[in-house]
């Protein structure tokens, strides 16, 4: 939560209530990635995108440093990269964009 401080504009004072909105999201693509609804697959890439868009200043700082969180925050936007990447491949959007027959 606090790396999205900057895009949750002071909500992530709320307490316990914006963790919960942010997990009830994480849940809802989550599902939705499972029933291979295309809106989760484009969600998914968007929040993996916009991880990658706030590590960037933990990363530039640790590597300033260099310090031992360079390998955690570089981890963290490697991962983010490889959704994004298979989630744009061309067989993984076909499967999405199927739609299952009902029988």
């Amino acid at each position: 939560m606090t790396m999205g401080s900057p895009l949750l504009n002071g909500l992530e004072l709320a307490g316990p209530y914006m963790f919960l909105l942010m997990g009830a999201v994480g849940v809802a693509i989550g599902f939705g990635l499972l029933k291979l609804n295309d809106w989760a697959r484009r969600a998914a890439i968007v929040a993996a995108l916009l991880g990658i868009v706030m590590l960037i200043p933990s990363v530039s700082a640790a590597a300033v440093d260099f310090r031992p969180g360079l390998l955690w925050s570089g981890l963290g936007m490697v991962v983010r990269v490889v959704i994004v990447w298979y989630l744009y491949q061309t067989p993984v959007n076909e499967a999405f964009e199927k739609k299952p027959s009902r029988t």
